[in-house]
């Protein structure tokens, strides 16, 4: 309930005149039965035309000031619910810019996104019917039954035993339907993570035939949502009729005990017309009660799922002296750092690693497939916190550094490369929206990106599509490394970022970079021992342990493993470094 209370605090107002336009619209339906059954048992009865003239327009009148309660109610609950949801979306939004990396591994891609859409819009709906149905019906069911009380206290006792049995309808039908939509909701998460997975490696089950297999565990997982969703619907589907009937029974008594009434001259006719009527708005109000009741159990279980994002705590803790700093310089130190993706060290992926990368040095990270080497770097910008030791940049832990002024001094090229929908210069200036034209093409031809980008009809204004799925890996790679130094940062970290380039280009990006580098601290990752060769300092990982840091020749002389490396791989690309 502490995410509800905010919307709460803020909407209260907006929703109090929705009910105030609600409560003028069931007075108004409560009314017109009763003057009915004036018309009947007196004008009708008198045979007095006058004053059923008079009581006809009084119905005409007092419809009217109805009709206006009820635009005014759909005017204000449209408007709130739609404010509400979307102001509710963003929020989650928010929440989730904000996640460090080991909670949103906690979600599931699928899950976030269905918690973000089709939750949401449940809630908004549910908060909408709120505001149209669920006041209303309570208000007209209560109503009616005053009414019919005044007009015959005997046959009330008829509406009590109705609206019991109802009751306890209503409550049977919350308590076995909640647990099943929570299981909808799972099921779609499912679904629809299995459909993402399918387009996002289309091509992968292109290349290897795969759609049966494809087609097979969609289906399944379909078939599990609507076999989930059909159990649903049919352990509630009984409560429906159940409520008719219950109420169409009532209706019967009434008749049958008006008759009798009537007939030995104890109740007029109109007053008989006049129940039937309350009978009848009671069914209605209880049958829009039992709808929101089946809303409020597939909201409720959307809305504990939207909460889980909410209380999902801070992942990375803050100090409260959070500190601004220069971002002329460029210094990283590691100081005993132990990390773990589990939060513990019973495993640890980093262990022990000690070194210090001064202000615009070159520092290559070099080792096998899973030795930490990407983990490594992704400690400067905090995208992980430490488990154990620290990491300082420019003298002071980056945990007591505010994130943004950290990450707006370092400027990264993600192993995997990312692009976004749009042009390739948008694409480019996510680095520096700022940045002018001339600025763009430099970044681009340090990157080696210029010369491919302007062969295109359109050049730098060329459409990319999902993923920058019209270009091939090694023009993603330039790309995202323009996008990186168009930045100008303080820090540049190129985590494994030329993997899909050829010798001969990286070679010139390198050449670039040597020029654009002074002053500038480069972290660079590589699985290549040409991409670290010529660095300040190179330091050589192994299962996550620092066994060797000094230049390419001490290395060479002192370390097992690099040596190990380079051997293996210059006979792949030659013997140019005197080898």
């Amino acid at each position: 309930m502490t995410t509800a209370k905010k919307y709460i605090k803020k909407y209260w107002k907006h929703f109090s005149i929705s009910i105030i336009f609600l409560t003028i619209e069931a007075l108004c339906d409560l009314i017109q039965p009763t003057i009915m059954s004036r018309i009947i048992d007196i004008g009708v009865a008198n045979k007095d035309m006058d004053y059923v003239f008079k009581m006809a327009l009084g119905m005409l009148g007092i419809t009217a000031i109805g009709a206006i309660g009820a635009i005014g109610r759909n005017i204000v609950s449209s408007n709130v619910s739609q404010k509400f949801g979307s102001e509710l979306r963003s929020d989650l939004f928010e929440k989730i810019q904000n996640f460090s990396f080991d909670q949103i591994n906690d979600f599931d891609t699928a899950s976030l996104i269905m918690r973000l859409t089709n939750d949401v819009q449940q809630v908004q709906g549910f908060a909408h019917r709120m505001m149209r149905i669920f006041v209303k019906a309570p208000l007209l069911s209560i109503g009616s039954f005053i009414m019919a009380f005044l007009l015959d206290p005997g046959m009330t006792l008829i509406l009590l035993v109705v609206v019991a049995i109802i009751g306890i309808l209503i409550y049977f039908n919350m308590q076995i339907g909640y647990p099943f939509f929570r299981k909808v909701q799972k099921a779609f998460d499912r679904l629809n993570g299995i459909f993402r997975e399918f387009l996002a490696g289309i091509r992968v089950v292109k290349a290897f035939n795969r759609f049966d297999y494809e087609s097979k565990r969609f289906g399944d997982a379909n078939q599990e949502l609507a076999s989930i969703t059909a159990d649903a619907q049919g352990k509630i589907a009984v409560f429906s009729p159940a409520i008719t009937l219950t109420v169409n029974l009532g209706i019967v008594a009434v008749i049958w005990y008006g008759g009798i009434s009537v007939s030995y001259g104890h109740m007029e006719v109109g007053k008989i017309i006049a129940f039937i009527n309350y009978m009848t708005q009671i069914l209605h109000s209880l049958m829009m009660i039992s709808m929101v009741f089946n809303g409020f159990v597939r909201a409720k279980a959307s809305y504990e799922r939207i909460d889980e994002v909410f209380q999902k705590d801070k992942g990375m803790m803050e100090s409260e002296d959070i500190k601004e700093m220069s971002k002329d310089k460029g210094q990283i130190e590691f100081e005993n750092v132990y990390f773990s993706y589990e939060r513990n060290l019973t495993d640890p992926v980093l262990k022990k690693i000690s070194f210090t990368c001064k202000s615009g040095e070159t520092v290559g990270i070099i080792g096998a497939t899973g030795s930490g080497k990407s983990t490594l770097v992704h400690l400067v910008p905090r995208f992980y916190d430490v488990t154990k030791g620290n990491v300082k940049v420019n003298g002071g832990d980056v945990r007591n550094i505010n994130p943004k002024t950290l990450r707006g001094m370092i400027g990264i090229v993600p192993q995997k490369t990312m692009l976004f929908t749009g042009t390739i210069l948008e694409n480019i200036k996510w680095g520096n929206e700022r940045a002018s034209e001339d600025e763009v093409i430099r970044a681009a031809s340090l990157a080696q990106a210029h010369e491919f980008i302007t062969a295109f009809p359109k050049g730098y204004d060329t459409m990319l599509g999902q993923g920058g799925v019209n270009l091939s890996g090694g023009q993603k790679q330039r790309i995202a490394i323009a996008r990186a130094l168009i930045k100008n940062p303080t820090i540049l970290i190129m985590d494994d970022c030329t993997s899909a380039v050829d010798v001969v280009t990286e070679e010139r990006i390198r050449d670039g970079l040597k020029e654009f580098s002074r002053g500038l601290t480069t972290l660079i990752v590589a699985q290549r021992i040409t991409s670290v060769i010529g660095a300040d300092k190179i330091i050589v990982l192994d299962h996550g342990n620092v066994i060797g840091i000094g230049n390419h020749k001490d290395l060479l002389e002192s370390c097992k493993v690099y040596q190990d490396i380079f051997y293996s791989q210059i006979g792949r690309e030659g013997m140019e470094y005197g080898i």
